[in-house]
């Protein structure tokens, strides 16, 4: 008869143990570092259908050993492949010499990607340990690149992070750095 009463109770209480898991899972998506994830997810035009690879793209290898290393490597491989595609398909016979130069500006740390990334304020976005400078521009300019990588997995495909890089670098008030 006791253990009836006490599955009685338990079957009674149990939506309110439901109510309170529910709460406590939607209270974690409010985060600080949710809520800023989001912003930037705004800030690109992009919108993750896995937050997990933003939230990876945002992490340094000071922080953790999931980290942006692996992302910020395909994102700038990904950034010089959309700039070498659009400078050929405006102009095919654009020289070798003026596509180099094009991607070492691009790929220059203090005065492209860093200087893109501090206008997304990412460096107020990205994990690092404590001992780490979130502002140096090597730390920003990673997660700026590793922002490309993750939306290429994310999108299945190149194009999108290309896109948006573009965006990004040329677009509004950020980064004119190179007519693209």
């Amino acid at each position: 008869m006791a253990s009836s009463r006490a599955l009685v109770i338990f079957i009674l209480l149990l939506p309110l143990f439901e109510v309170q898991a529910t709460t406590i899972l939607h209270f974690k998506s409010f985060s600080p570092f949710s809520t800023v994830l989001e912003t930037l997810q705004n800030q690109l035009g992009y919108s993750f259908k896995n937050i997990g690879f933003l939230r990876r793209a945002m992490t340094h290898a000071s922080f953790s050993e999931e980290n942006n290393k692996a992302f910020s490597i395909l994102g700038a491989n990904l950034i010089q492949t959309s700039v070498s595609f659009r400078s050929l398909s405006k102009d095919i016979d654009v020289s070798s010499k003026y596509l180099n130069h094009q991607l070492s500006q691009i790929s220059n740390v203090e005065s492209s990607c860093a200087v893109d990334g501090m206008r997304l304020a990412l460096h107020k976005v990205v994990r690092v340990s404590p001992k780490t400078n979130s502002s140096v521009p090597s730390v920003v300019c990673s997660a700026f690149r590793a922002i490309f990588g993750a939306i290429a997995i994310d999108d299945g495909k190149s194009d999108a992070a290309g896109d948006i890089f573009c965006a990004v670098h040329r677009g509004g008030e950020l980064g004119n750095v190179l007519p693209l």
